[in-house]
């Protein structure tokens, strides 16, 4: 039997898609490591993303493959995952601790933003990542209802807070702050100066990923979102409706103007399946956020569907990925996490730590 070489093996890696990235196992440089002794393989991939229980999926399609070539006797497979920190704008550093801020936006209100936010961060969480959640509407906060949290935030300083937790989800919102029914009457300059204290004055210790909820619109707190906080992504939510679409590409604009990634669009409140008879139906039209992610050559996360169980879940302090963990949708949700976090992991890396900082003395 002749002896397998690396070039064999990496003929064999190439036939394996990576199913989040979207490309060949080995063009992904999630290929650590690999070790040939005779005929058998040691293989260790290390995921730049949380992947869940597809690192398993993974693992065992590697050694389906390998063992399969008759060469190779055996195949030792190990699947790990590291999250990395990604670039942000050029004028901005990252905030220490956290390695990335994904923002998710919309260009109108209504199209279930908040609601996809939460059960992303919370499908990243269950995944294996350590997340934050930042509810940027200053108006409309609503986060703390859909984590199931109330009371005030505690400081042990009396400069900083401490952010509160539910679910692995530290959060921020003004809505810890204030009375749910009390409206902030509030100019444009102090709510950008409210967002930036939420974030800066939070103790938010290390994340993999702070997910930023953000207000419908591109407005005073899109603005400073892009211009003073270092963001890695952003995440376009959108209905198939033509207004909503319309809305949405201002936003997707936007962000590209700023030179924040877009790590792609959901299209939610995709379909409507009656409960009653299993009627399915495209209440709000068909296709818009494909087509929207196609014309701006972004990637396409996936569709949501028009489902009463999320927003009642939702609503009740206990979102669909934390409340139905093995349910369609929350696959859904896990599908369109991984996607958005895979799309992150194989972007420019931020290295600006590794450089030593240069000291001059008089000696």
């Amino acid at each position: 039997m002749s002896e397998i070489t690396r070039d064999q093996v990496d003929a064999l890696l190439k036939t394996i898609e990576e199913r989040y990235v979207g490309t060949d196992l080995l063009a992904t440089n999630f290929v650590k490591d690999v070790d040939i002794k005779s005929d058998t393989v040691f293989i260790h991939i290390e995921q730049g993303y949380p992947s869940g229980a597809y690192r398993e999926e993974l693992a065992a399609e590697v050694k389906t493959v390998l063992e399969a070539d008759a060469a190779i006797s055996k195949a030792e497979v190990t699947v790990d995952q590291k999250v990395s920190a990604h670039t942000v704008q050029k004028s901005l550093k990252r905030i220490e601790g956290i390695k990335n801020i994904v923002a998710v936006a919309s260009g109108k209100g209504g199209v279930g933003k908040s609601t996809t936010s939460v059960n992303i961060a919370l499908a990243l969480a269950a995944d294996g990542a350590s997340v934050g959640m930042l509810d940027a509407d200053i108006y409309g906060p609503s986060q703390p209802r859909m984590l199931g949290l109330s009371g005030q935030p505690e400081s042990t300083d009396g400069k900083t807070l401490e952010p509160m937790v539910n679910y692995d989800i530290k959060t921020m919102s003004i809505g810890f702050l204030v009375e749910e029914d009390t409206p902030m009457i509030w100019r444009g300059p102090m709510v950008t100066q409210a967002l930036e204290q939420l974030l800066n004055d939070t103790n938010w210790g290390d994340l993999d990923y702070l997910i930023v909820d953000l207000p419908p619109g591109t407005g005073d707190t899109q603005l400073t979102l892009s211009q003073k906080i270092p963001v890695s992504g952003a995440v376009i939510v959108t209905t198939p409706q033509d207004i909503a679409l319309l809305d949405a590409r201002k936003g997707l604009k936007m962000f590209e103007k700023v030179e924040v990634p877009v790590l792609g669009v959901v299209e939610n409140m995709s379909i409507h399946i009656c409960s009653e008879c299993g009627h399915a139906e495209h209440i709000f039209g068909e296709g818009g956020g494909k087509r929207m992610a196609d014309e701006a050559d972004v990637d396409y996360l996936g569709a949501l569907p028009l489902d009463i169980s999320i927003c009642e879940l939702a609503d009740a302090g206990t979102p669909t990925v934390v409340s139905q963990p093995d349910s369609k949708n929350t696959e859904l949700y896990k599908d369109i996490s991984r996607t958005m976090a895979a799309r992150l992991a194989v972007k420019g890396k931020d290295y600006s730590t590794k450089f030593p900082n240069i000291v001059i003395q008089n000696t």
